[in-house]
């Protein structure tokens, strides 16, 4: 008869929660294991474990063994998955302007026409800003350009790019650059600068012509066309999945409903290398049209079970297709990696992970927070590089407010949950969608929505040829 030893009667701090027909357990580390409801009452301290075995080990190795808690490797662990907490933000917005040639149904970024040259950053600005953010007491930034459309003021991107090159050679910092454009004004000769200077380049792709037109009108013809143009120029001369190679965002509204294959497979078609199936946020158009366009948590967490059954459904035929939000979760849940992703941390990435800049150099928490002010809201406003020192805008009550709110230790609900290591709160959504900044979780929508995301990748995480996939994911 083999040897059993009791457990002790106050385990580690831990989270469970009833998945399927087992137990899921999380702990402090971001580890997380499976149990069956007999190894749970066990574990619980109503029963008693074997000397030895796989499922002991594990559970050893994870830290769910108060007793043989190895505290040098998890506490090195957890720091490194944190280690975002003992540096400065390293993500810089660069709003270019607010001047738009689309008129997409969900614009959240308060778009104005396109002859509309008041909201287009000057030189002097830009210059200003990168001098500001290199301030930041990081290694290595990213400068990304935004809009509006970002190309309606090239002059300003393709300057601003070399004044960065120039920087980071005499301050010793890596900076590197995103764009984030309908590339409905891209040409070849600036296709061209981008590649040469390594910019990193995203559009956005809802799916099909039929849908993505739908969502994202411009006057000048068919948006979806000017998108897959050069999604197939920058794939082709770059390579898929390489720097420059492009990546798309797709948002989901109520029209993409019951279309989850349609949109997977015209990712796959292009052979991008990732799709991000994003729900759609209540902030600016969006707001205004949301009983129109909008969906549910529950319709966009079925959503997003279906796009991610089929996206794994496709790697197993050989297709490598990865699934941004799912992507992103199992680097820490198996990887024990800080997934960059700074609205899944703890506290959130506003104004510690991120800066956002308007055209004339107002200083804001996040680009969510950028938005609401042109709403009329300047709540999380921190500052102008013209006006305050970096440390100033960093210390500012806004920067303090968002890190204090967005503290799952600080939500009761939050601080119990079995998703707690993989979670991260957002003030600018609890704002908008509750007038909190604390939010109130039992009816929040985005807490659902992220419930109901871990819930369906824990859920395939459960078999094991899937897990296989997930494990390429993070080795590719």
């Amino acid at each position: 008869m083999k040897k059993r030893e009791r457990t002790s009667k106050c385990p580690p701090q831990v989270w469970w929660k009833r998945l399927g027909g087992e137990y899921l357990l999380t702990n402090d580390a971001g580890e997380y294991i499976m149990l069956s409801p007999g190894e749970f009452r066990v574990f619980t301290g109503t029963g008693a474990l074997p000397a030895s075995g796989r499922k002991l080990l594990e559970m050893e190795e994870k830290g769910f063994l108060r007793e043989r808690l190895d505290f040098e490797s998890l506490s090195r662990r957890w720091k490194e998955s944190n280690a975002y907490l003992d540096r400065g933000p390293g993500l810089h917005i660069f709003v270019l302007t607010l001047r738009c040639n689309h008129k997409c149904l969900y614009c959240q970024s308060g778009a104005l026409r396109e002859d509309e040259k008041r909201s287009d950053m000057d030189i002097r600005t830009a210059r200003k800003i990168l001098d500001f953010a290199l301030g930041a007491p990081v290694k290595g930034l990213t400068i990304e350009f935004q809009g509006g459309e970002p190309l309606l003021n090239w002059e300003v991107l393709k300057e601003t790019v070399l004044y960065g090159e120039k920087k980071a050679k005499a301050s010793g910092k890596e900076i590197k650059f995103a764009l984030v454009s309908n590339f409905s004004l891209m040409t070849k000769e600036k296709a061209d600068f981008l590649i040469k200077h390594g910019v990193a380049l995203c559009t956005s792709l809802d799916g099909p012509a039929s849908l993505h037109d739908r969502n994202r009108i411009f006057a000048g013809g068919g948006s979806h066309a000017l998108a897959v143009k050069w999604i197939k120029y920058f794939t082709g001369v770059c390579g898929k999945g390489s720097d420059c190679g492009p990546s798309a965002l797709l948002t989901i509204s109520k029209y993409s409903l019951g279309r989850e294959k349609e949109i997977v497979e015209e990712y796959a078609r292009l052979g991008l290398a990732s799709i991000f199936v994003r729900p759609l946020v209540p902030i600016g158009f969006a707001g205004d049209l949301w009983d129109k366009i909008g969906c549910s948590p529950e319709e966009f967490t079925g959503f997003y079970k279906n796009s991610l059954g089929h996206v794994l459904r496709l790697n197993k035929k050989g297709l490598d297709l990865k699934e941004k939000t799912a992507f992103l979760l199992i680097k820490k849940a198996i990887g024990m990696e800080d997934n960059k992703y700074v609205d899944l941390r703890c506290p959130c990435g506003a104004g510690l992970g991120q800066l956002a800049y308007d055209f004339n150099g107002d200083v804001y928490t996040c680009d969510e927070g950028r938005m609401l002010a042109w709403q009329g809201d300047s709540l999380f406003k921190a500052g102008n590089v013209f006006e305050d020192a970096y440390l100033d805008v960093i210390s500012s009550g806004a920067v303090k407010a968002c890190a204090a709110a967005s503290s799952l230790d600080s939500q009761p609900m939050c601080a119990r949950c079995v998703w707690r290591p993989y979670c991260g709160i957002c003030p600018v959504y609890n704002y908008q969608t509750q007038g909190s900044l604390w939010g109130d979780m039992p009816g929040n929508g985005r807490c659902r929505i992220l419930k109901g995301i871990f819930e369906t990748v824990f859920g395939f995480l459960k078999d094991t040829k899937t897990k296989e996939v997930f494990r390429k994911w993070l080795n590719s």
